[in-house]
């Protein structure tokens, strides 16, 4: 004879399946990791993983998982810095790295600005962003984060649509010291080298995408 509590028993466990074969990784995206110092990532970065521009949270959707897994445990060790993500980064283990690293990486991104092949720029910024000024030993940005800015590879990550405040920090930390995590050391010498206003240009330019330049 099947008893209400059975029943009741049976429910609960049918209701219990799906939590517990949740994606690891799309849980802490969701509602944070087991320690609950690891905040949710999608409270400042979004559902999406698109970033919040208006609070200078970058994109984290699709961008490559080696990149991704290396940020956190840079955060997590001190060799990049920033007052929220270093205590959520060390509440993360390993595991929880790389299951929310694989679940980031594999979210929608915005369409790719279109790849302009080189040509004449049209003005200062342009300039910098497409050839550089080795008088000065800065390459052009899309030199090493490819075409339109949309990244390269697990060390040179998309700089086309995150937000122009992220990238003004980040220039900024590279200039500072505060991040120091490049293995090369190339943004270091690239960043100190950039005036004020050069830094704040190019991450506008590289904010709005090149396909929206005229």
């Amino acid at each position: 004879m099947i008893t209400v509590d059975r029943i009741l028993i049976s429910s609960l466990l049918l209701f219990s399946l799906p939590a517990a074969h949740a994606d690891p990784g799309q849980k802490i995206l969701a509602q944070g990791g087991a320690n609950p110092a690891a905040m949710a990532c999608q409270g400042c970065h979004g559902p999406d993983g698109l970033g919040l521009a208006a609070a200078g949270f970058p994109r984290l959707a699709g961008l490559p998982t080696g990149y991704l897994s290396k940020q956190l445990r840079d955060f997590r060790d001190g060799t990049r810095r920033n007052p929220i993500m270093e205590p959520l980064a060390k509440a993360l283990g390993d595991d929880e790295i790389a299951a929310v690293s694989q679940t980031l990486a594999a979210m929608p991104a915005p369409v790719a600005p279109g790849s302009r092949r080189q040509q004449m720029a049209s003005d200062p910024t342009e300039q910098l962003a497409l050839y550089g000024d080795w008088s000065r030993q800065i390459p052009g940005c899309v030199q090493c984060h490819g075409p339109g800015g949309v990244g390269v590879g697990e060390h040179f990550p998309p700089l086309a649509r995150q937000p122009a405040t992220y990238l003004v920090a980040q220039l900024n930390a590279w200039r500072d010291g505060s991040r120091h995590n490049d293995p090369n050391q190339l943004m270091v010498g690239v960043a100190k080298a950039m005036t004020d206003d050069e830094v704040k240009a190019i991450a506008e330019y590289f904010a709005a995408g090149q396909e929206a330049r005229p």
